[in-house]
């Protein structure tokens, strides 16, 4: 009797190994072991991907691997599309299967109710894949039912935000999560909004570093001048160098 989904979708994913780009999930039962009980049949929902980014076509000649970030917006989109808010992603090492240092627990409201993360490469060679990374998730659907959704209406601003972008170089053990709570706590209610949309890593930033570029807004209850916004970022940039060992990006 099975205790997780991730083997089920992993052998269909392997069944169909051919195709540029495999993306499947599964939803079903698994049996967790009572003692002298019958066992208790909690629902999961589990997630497979791999292969290309984009298929090949006769204007796309190389596209890059599905790796962990696409299994992660595809999971911010689908809680968000749940009205779950509270979402925050913590580095795991407690799925062995997972690639350590690529696997992450998801919670809501301070809750873990599943996980994600690459194969580890053990794992991954018991299958018949391809060199592209596999990445695979399973969330705890009565975790989630046992949550309230927030469906509170936020009212628009009076005056516009300001947007910007901000790209700082670490060292590689420096969680994300790490600098977009620093970033959070030193821009206070001004910063209302925290988005990591890329991650970079090359000879020129060093071995051992990596760049997270964070996309903020700026939020005041008046029209901000540029002096205030750079005043916020200075103010941010000092943190993060202090405390997490970061340097900004040029």
């Amino acid at each position: 009797m099975r205790q997780s989904l991730v083997a089920s979708v992993l052998e269909v994913a392997e069944k169909n190994v051919r195709a540029e780009t495999i993306t499947m999930f599964e939803v079903g039962s698994i049996f967790v072991p009572v003692r002298n009980e019958l066992p208790e049949e909690p629902h999961r929902l589990a997630m497979v991907l791999t292969g290309l980014r984009i298929p090949t076509s006769w204007d796309v000649k190389d596209s890059p691997s599905l790796d962990f970030f696409d299994m992660k917006g595809r999971i911010e989109l689908l809680l968000d599309e749940l009205h779950y808010k509270n979402v925050s992603y913590a580095a795991t090492d407690s799925v062995p299967y997972l690639h350590p240092g690529k696997a992450a627990h998801v919670r809501v409201n301070g809750q873990v109710v599943g996980f994600l993360g690459e194969l580890h490469p053990l794992t991954k060679e018991k299958y018949e894949f391809g060199p592209a990374p596999v990445v695979v998730a399973e969330f705890d659907l009565e975790a989630l039912r046992s949550l309230e959704p927030s469906y509170g209406l936020i009212p628009v601003a009076d005056v516009p935000p300001v947007l910007e972008d901000i790209a700082v170089i670490v060292d590689e053990a420096v969680p994300a999560e790490r600098v977009e709570s620093l970033i959070r706590q030193t821009g206070g209610r001004t910063v209302t909004q925290v988005r990591l949309f890329d991650v970079y890593r090359s000879e020129q930033i060093g071995a051992g570093k990596k760049s997270l570029a964070y996309s903020l807004t700026y939020q005041s209850d008046k029209t901000m001048t540029d002096a205030e916004a750079a005043a916020i970022r200075n103010k941010i940039v000092k943190r993060l160098e202090y405390e997490a060992g970061a340097k900004l990006r040029s």
